[in-house]
């Protein structure tokens, strides 16, 4: 249920929907469908969508395949980094349920247990008319006021926080760049 939104939450959630760079971190095949859905036959630049090479600029990130517990630390990493508003999509069954990886013990069930995600779009891979009709709906999710997993990960925090702490033991990240 959302809440009643003000005349400036309506005018930036419009213009917010029509101008959305995503962030993808390709972790399965999912992202196999990605460079026909930005080239010309489906071009999703002409809905404002395009390619982002950092996360502090980025409002969306692509989750395109199942995750290790290894590659749940650095995506939450990532994710925080994100300015809110921020969006996750998840690509195909991975990212629900683990996909064909989903009886390993390094594989991640349930995504939205560690981080919100706004948008899952159905489809083991899906292809790049699914993507673009997922992108429309979160385009109509954010224009509504609806993709609020970026104030529910905010409002939540803890619970998150302790999802992810269960999962992964810590979620700081021990390597060369972040020491």
């Amino acid at each position: 249920m959302t809440k009643q939104q003000s005349a400036w939450e309506k005018v930036a959630n419009m213009l917010r929907a029509r101008s959305l760079w995503m962030l993808y971190y390709c972790t399965g095949c999912g992202a196999i469908e990605l460079p026909p859905t930005m080239t010309s036959r489906f071009d999703m630049e002409r809905f404002g969508i395009g390619p982002m090479a950092t996360p502090r600029q980025a409002d969306i990130l692509l989750i395109t395949g199942y995750l290790s517990t290894k590659t749940l630390r650095r995506v939450v990493y990532t994710y925080e980094q994100m300015q809110a508003p921020k969006y996750i999509v998840g690509f195909g069954s991975c990212t629900l349920n683990g996909g064909i990886y989903y009886d390993s013990y390094a594989t991640i069930n349930k995504l939205d247990l560690y981080i919100p995600v706004d948008l899952y779009l159905a489809g083991c891979m899906p292809r790049p008319e699914a993507i673009v009709t997922g992108f429309k709906k979160l385009m109509e999710k954010i224009d509504k006021g609806e993709a609020d997993g970026w104030k529910r990960y905010q409002e939540n925090y803890e619970w998150y926080k302790k999802n992810q702490l269960d999962a992964l033991g810590e979620v700081y990240i021990h390597d060369e760049f972040h020491e």
